[in-house]
């Protein structure tokens, strides 16, 4: 009785007098915009240190390549052969999961597949440090590129449909910037043994999964989630062309990035001897470099588009600065360690657009299939790794590593070029839509 009382005696004097009534209001808004903010804050938190993990298990086996290849008993050749082929069977466990933790996500929510692809890729790299044979070593890299595959597609989609759209751009680019330090991290752990490397991914992982508890599902998602619209239909961007162009035109952009990364510093060894470099140079001091270069880029690449108001004009300005410092890289002669250090930054600083290139994606689609799009599209990217690198080794067999080089990275940045000119300016465009079939 005295609850009731108490109730109704607020709301008549509430009543009685607006002036209260409002400040009410306002302080309700308050403590509700405070609440909002401080769950967006957290949400960006999660996924940058979500991002910080894949990254670091993604560009591990890059870094401790040639060492635990050695320590299993591979010579030389086989190092450089089965490099290839387990990197490619990583990718190929990348391109396979995007696609299923991408419909998971449109599907069942993004909050499932955050939890679900780490604890996948945690439990791979544990198992990774205890391998001593190839084909062991290659499944479970596939294990772990399934698990990897889900982190940054669900994360940049929860940042994107959670934050404002004036400052999704800004979220998006913590996500990465502090994710791609996770590239040094696995670079300085690595010094301690690349079974311990493995270790300490896969205990990283599992810290990571047990902060997420808390975090909270996409109000947009929500709002589509018992509908009777069509979620997680992969076949929607290949029933309609115009989809089709826009979804290939999303992945096209982002290769050279993946090819400079990938190829041009993963396989610095051996670029380096076709420089006539004197002392040997190390992909793992490349893949350092370039990522602290990747992340000071994804900076400048945010703060750029949210002046200029345009994610293309941004793209457009960092693809054509890439050709350049591969050109710097690429005409190096007696290359040294240090001056290599010195262009691998450069060449990250200027393909620093992923957080950009990925939030292009998220926002061209609908939100029953964004997920869908922006898991795999950067995964398809990661994958286009194995083509590449295929057509990388064919002009290589003809006109060696330096001129393969030139040649890979100026069909790349072309394509992508053109396809960049195809896709609509998505800078503040409004999300909270949805793809009918």
């Amino acid at each position: 009785m005295t609850g009731v009382f108490l109730c109704r005696f607020f709301c008549f004097y509430l009543h009685k007098s607006p002036t209260l009534a409002n400040q009410f209001l306002h302080a309700m808004t308050d403590v509700t915009n405070a609440k909002a903010t401080r769950n967006a804050v957290f949400l960006v938190l999660v996924a940058s240190l979500g991002y910080f993990v894949d990254i670091y298990d993604l560009l591990v086996f890059s870094i401790v390549r040639i060492p635990s290849l050695k320590d299993i008993g591979l010579n030389a050749q086989e190092i450089t052969d089965k490099g290839q082929f387990i990197i490619s069977i990583q990718m190929f466990g990348l391109l396979l999961g995007g696609i299923i933790w991408g419909i998971v996500g449109d599907k069942m929510g993004r909050i499932k597949v955050l939890f679900g692809s780490i604890l996948l890729y945690s439990i791979a790299n544990f198992a990774n440090g205890l391998v001593h044979d190839v084909n062991t070593y290659a499944i479970v890299r596939f294990i772990a590129g399934l698990g990897l595959a889900g982190e940054l597609g669900a994360g940049i989609t929860l940042v994107s449909e959670t934050l404002s759209k004036e400052n999704r751009g800004y979220g998006t680019m913590m996500v990465a910037v502090i994710g791609l330090f996770g590239a040094t991290a696995a670079y300085a752990v690595a010094k301690f043994g690349w079974r311990n490397a493995y270790f300490v991914g896969g205990g990283l992982g599992i810290l990571l999964l047990l902060l997420r508890v808390g975090t909270f599902e996409s109000g947009m998602f929500k709002n589509v989630e018992n509908s009777d619209v069509s979620k997680g239909n992969m076949l929607m961007l290949f029933t309609n062309w115009e989809r089709l162009k826009k979804y290939l035109f999303c992945i096209l952009i982002g290769a050279p990035l993946w090819y400079v990364v990938g190829v041009l510093i993963s396989f610095s060894d051996k670029f380096g001897a076709a420089l006539g470099a004197k002392t040997l140079i190390k992909p793992g001091d490349g893949i350092f470099y370039s990522y602290i270069g990747i992340a000071i880029g994804d900076i400048v690449a945010g703060l750029l588009a949210q002046v200029t108001k345009s994610r293309k004009l941004t793209m457009a300005v960092f693809l054509v600065i890439s050709l350049i410092s591969v050109h710097f890289y690429l005409s190096s002669y007696d290359i040294t360690p240090e001056k290599f250090a010195v262009l691998s930054f450069f060449m990250g600083c200027t393909v620093g657009y992923w957080a950009t290139f990925v939030t292009i994606a998220s926002e061209q689609f609908g939100t029953n299939i964004r997920s869908t799009v922006t898991t795999t599209v950067p995964n398809f990217v990661r994958g286009s790794l194995i083509p590449i690198t295929i057509a990388f080794n064919a002009f290589n067999a003809k006109y060696g590593y330096i001129k393969s080089g030139y040649i890979m990275m100026g069909i790349l940045t072309a394509v992508a070029l053109l396809s960049l000119s195809q896709l609509k300016e998505t800078f503040g465009k409004d999300l909270n839509y949805v793809e009918i079939s």
